[in-house]
């Protein structure tokens, strides 16, 4: 369980200072909803928001160093800003649910003496009553600082006050991030927590060509990446529960065009396949010859039926290969998908009016481009015209293409 009410980016390429949501330094900004979908001209600043994310995820796995040159990122100097003196800086203010007071984690990544990058400071801290000021329960300088123990009461007021137990932390490899090493060990429960909730990430680069591979037997939770795994998820479905999976596959089925039934097949190897009947065939396709907006339909479908969801999902331009008049009905059920609770939440980018228009301007983030060229983000129910139009019943994909974002910027 948890989700993000706020993210703040600084110096992270165009992403020179940008905050969606409520932050700890952002308190009167109302919080990141399940859906968030951020909208703008190319340029803006979308694939750089989308790879921020993925960034953070890649520190998590293979450490800062490796993050910045991993994916075309091309290293540290082609990452920040330009004439960025302060370091990348990330802050997340989370909560596990409704219940539980909010935690904020503070990341800052620089370069060393040697011109390396390195975790510069990581700061997790949580509110210690409703309206009391937050105390820190993890701090780290380079590597060396501290660790609380304990329950959500336990830390350093920025006083110097304590209380709970102080342990004092001092890591070896200053490239790896803190809450890796620390997160591993039971005593710190609130940095394991936090650290699951990261792990649990999704960062969605669907390709149909990679879903039609044939993969080895071997049953698997959750879709990879790219959606090359989809029979292996189709498998482990198959396996854990046969009646439900079937049920899963009808309902998926009636959303997408052209197909009339869906079924598993399994092999004597134990491997599973789906077989897919289109309008008009007799004979089944595997999805070696289904097409690419299909399969990218199925995926995102499957995607939402997952029985233990993963709790962030971020998905860039999904329109990509579909047919427009499917863009609505699928962005209808992710918003209904994700809910109102704290099991899911659900960030996409996209260049598609059609598909903004099935939601409220509340789940719309429109990013433009100052005269400076760095980017600003701001909501789209905080635009003055944007009440007025939709109380009209204009919706917001609608003012998009007719370039009311961006005659509200000049």
């Amino acid at each position: 369980m948890g989700k993000i009410e706020g993210i703040k980016i600084q110096n992270y390429g165009v992403l020179k200072d940008i905050v969606l949501g409520k932050t700890r330094t952002h308190q009167r900004t109302r919080a990141l909803g399940n859906l968030v979908t951020v909208i703008g001209k190319s340029g803006n600043g979308k694939s750089t928001l989308a790879d921020a994310f993925g960034f953070i995820a890649d520190c998590l796995e293979i450490g800062v160093e490796a993050a910045c040159d991993a994916n075309n990122r091309g290293g540290f100097e082609r990452l920040i800003s330009q004439g960025a003196e302060e370091p990348i800086l990330f802050e997340l203010y989370y909560r596990e649910s409704h219940k539980t007071r909010p935690i904020t984690y503070e990341l800052e990544i620089d370069l060393d003496k040697t011109g390396r990058p390195y975790v510069k400071r990581e700061r997790l801290r949580q509110r210690v009553e409703k309206h009391g000021w937050p105390r820190t329960f993890m701090y780290l300088q380079e590597g060396s600082g501290y660790a609380f123990e304990g329950n959500d009461d336990e830390g350093q007021d920025d006083d110097g006050s304590i209380t709970g137990k102080k342990v004092e932390v001092q890591l070896s490899d200053i490239r790896r991030l803190g809450i890796v090493t620390l997160g591993a060990m039971k005593q710190y429960d609130r940095i394991e927590k936090f650290l699951n909730f990261l792990k649990s990430w999704y960062l969605c680069y669907f390709s149909p060509d990679a879903a039609r591979k044939l993969q080895t037997a071997a049953p698997q939770a959750y879709l990879d990446r790219i959606g090359s795994n989809i029979n292996n998820v189709a498998q482990y479905m198959y396996r854990e529960n046969k009646r439900e999976f079937e049920k899963v596959l009808q309902e998926i089925q009636s959303k997408l065009p052209e197909i009339e039934k869906i079924e598993p097949q399994k092999f004597e190897n134990g491997q599973m396949m789906l077989r897919f009947y289109e309008k008009g065939f007799e004979r089944p396709f595997y999805s070696q010859r289904i097409s690419d907006g299909t399969l990218k339909l199925f995926a995102y479908y499957l995607l939402m039926h997952e029985k233990n969801p993963r709790q962030l999902v971020f998905i860039e331009e999904p329109e990509n290969g579909l047919y427009h008049h499917y863009l609505g009905e699928l962005a209808e059920e992710m918003r209904n998908n994700v809910g109102s609770g704290f099991a899911k939440q659900l960030f996409i980018t996209t260049h598609s009016p059609f598909f903004v228009n099935a939601l409220g301007p509340d789940d719309v983030w429109v990013l433009t481009k100052n005269n400076i060229g760095c980017s600003e983000i701001k909501r789209a129910s905080d635009y003055a015209f944007v009440k007025e139009l939709a109380e009209e019943g204009v919706a917001v994909g609608d003012m998009w293409y007719s370039k009311y974002f961006e005659n509200a910027e000049e």
